[in-house]
């Protein structure tokens, strides 16, 4: 384990560790306590003073008028110090009440730089006491002594500066003697690793990195690709001095007194490209639309590349993202061997040829086999910060999810909404859930559409491979027919999406999918029946929904194998809707 500088300074506020020959001397004390020779109070003296070295900021103090705060330099000793500003009447007095044991003797002290510094205690029940400072450009020692008196519980003990002099530095009081009963601050532990760490805006040259906080941690320290980037008091900070357009991956600890934690889990970030701009190009997806899925893979279908694929589509899914061996994260890989040689610059190019011509390349996670699991703080993380960086490489205008093996909606809405921060509002944002998961507003994918539904483009959910399933009307329905997509598609319509979030997937041929295979006619029969209610089947829908998406289909590869029949006979009816 790594050590942090912070780990080497003395013990502030606390007997400090002793030597083998300390060791003795302490020994030797015990045993005449024990005889009775010397009093315990005299084997027990501590500083009775909390936060003294205001590592936790002012916990513990008072400033008069909001005059002090705590900086992280200079400081004498640890990750902070007192700043206090007079101003006006103000001489901007901090102090704090201590518990102190009766007729006992107690050694104050502090150390000061700036203006005119003050150290005192009042309170004592004897005679009340102060030392002062005229000021130093250096840390300077104040000490001083007090007896309490024979009633005497507790004791205020302060600083100051003076009257219109410059502001007054302190750190590392003590207030030593015997324990009044309010103990002393406790030795302070290892902190645990920070989570949550996420990537926020990238520029050219910075990546900006937030987590979460640490209890009991004073300091934070960055590391890029291993090494020590930068340093932070609080639970963000801006790694810069980068180079645009590469890949770097960042952990974080966290410090104390004590030492260092142990890293946090990795997140890879992506600088921009020179030029700058939103990496996300935010092509707009039109008031009615067609999706297909776009396969990086040969199955049987016809292997394309994405210039192969037809205009009828105006969102293009590439399938799939891969996990990664850090959970939560993807990562695309171009199969360039079963795709007959295309090339990464090849689909990067063909990309923004697509997006150029007015349609959406996203990145679909998930699949028939597909194993990402969102399932923690630190894994929605990873998940938003891979996918941002996908965005960034890739230049994709969203994301598509498809997963088959379900997910958590209190995740996997913390990790859209992260990626949607990032990405800007032209993120694209489609599920493609299947007929069990849409069921019902408390299934775990329909929760995430309602979640996310300020930022949800369409639930393309799979009309097939389904068996029969309850429509909106509670009655029962096969798939492969009308009845089956309109009172299907009812229940989200009814359950809070808007039509505009609403699509019918289907596959593009019998070969496609093991079953639920509809024509295309049938497909644009119930698209008129939710549009306009028309060509309905036995069910109709209590009322229309004009703004129905369109539809989706698997996949654009199947759907060339069949001479793309699917394409040309629903997507001229998908645009020619109202």
């Amino acid at each position: 384990m790594e050590r942090s500088p912070l780990g080497a300074r003395r013990t502030r506020g606390r007997r400090s560790r002793v030597g083998r020959g300390a060791a003795t001397a302490v020994l030797a004390a015990a045993a005449l306590t024990a005889t009775g020779l010397v009093s315990s109070a005299q084997a027990a003296d501590i500083n009775v003073a909390r936060n003294a070295g205001f590592e936790s900021g002012l916990a513990n103090w008072t400033c008069t008028n909001g005059s002090g705060t705590t900086v992280s330099s200079p400081v004498h000793g640890g990750t902070a110090a007192l700043k206090a500003t007079p101003g006006g009447q103000d001489t901007a007095r901090c102090s704090q009440t201590v518990s102190v044991k009766p007729n006992s003797t107690y050694a104050l002290s502090s150390w000061v730089q700036g203006g005119y510094a003050y150290l005192g205690a009042s309170g004592t029940g004897t005679t009340d006491v102060s030392t002062w400072s005229p000021g130093s450009s250096g840390w300077t020692q104040l000490s001083t002594s007090f007896k309490t008196g024979p009633s005497t519980t507790s004791v205020e003990v302060y600083t100051h500066g003076w009257y219109g002099q410059a502001a007054y530095l302190v750190d590392d009081l003590s207030v030593n003697g015997p324990d009044g009963g309010g103990g002393s601050d406790p030795d302070p532990t290892v902190p645990s690793a920070p989570a949550g760490l996420s990537v926020g805006t990238t520029t050219t040259t910075s990546v900006a990195l937030s987590w979460n906080a640490v209890s009991g941690a004073t300091g934070y320290t960055v590391y890029r690709d291993g090494q020590k980037a930068t340093t932070a008091t609080g639970s963000s900070a801006t790694v810069t001095g980068l180079s645009a357009d590469t890949a770097y991956q960042f952990t974080v600890t966290a410090t104390n007194a004590a030492g260092e934690s142990v890293k946090s889990a990795a997140v890879s970030a992506r600088t921009a490209k020179e030029g700058g701009g939103n990496p996300n190009p935010g092509t707009s997806v039109p008031k009615h639309a067609v999706t297909g899925y776009w396969q990086n893979f040969n199955n049987g279908a016809t292997v394309q590349k994405l210039s192969d694929v037809p205009a009828n589509y105006d969102i293009i899914a590439v399938s799939f993202a891969d996990a990664t061996g850090t959970p939560g994260a993807v990562t695309f890989n171009l199969d360039t061997a079963g795709l007959n040689g295309y090339t990464v610059d090849q689909f990067k190019a063909d990309i923004k040829a697509k997006q150029a011509a007015g349609k959406n390349v996203i990145i679909s996670v998930g699949g028939e086999k597909g194993t990402v699991s969102v399932n923690s703080d630190a894994s929605a993380a990873n998940f938003a910060n891979s996918l941002y960086t996908l965005i960034q490489e890739y230049g994709f205008n969203g994301v598509d999810i498809d997963l088959e093996n379900g997910l958590n909606s209190t995740y996997m809405t913390k990790a859209l909404r992260s990626l949607s921060q990032k990405a800007g509002s032209g993120l694209v944002i489609t599920m493609a859930p299947q007929t069990i998961d849409m069921q019902s507003t408390g299934g775990e994918y329909f929760k995430t559409a309602l979640n996310i539904k300020d930022i949800l483009t369409v639930v393309n959910m799979q009309y097939y491979n389904s068996g029969a399933m309850l429509g909106c009307d509670g009655k029962v329905y096969s798939q492969g027919s009308v009845d089956f997509l309109t009172a299907l598609a009812c229940i989200q319509l009814e359950g809070g999406l808007a039509p505009s979030q609403v699509g019918l997937g289907v596959p593009a041929s019998p070969s496609a999918a093991g079953g639920g295979y509809v024509s295309p006619s049938v497909v644009n029969a119930a698209l008129d029946c939710l549009a306009s209610g028309t060509n309905c089947g036995s069910f109709k829908p209590s009322k229309t929904y004009p703004d129905i998406r369109g539809a989706m289909t698997w996949s654009t590869a199947w759907d060339a194998k069949s001479g793309n029949a699917w394409s040309n006979a629903v997507g001229p009816h998908v645009h020619g809707l109202p």
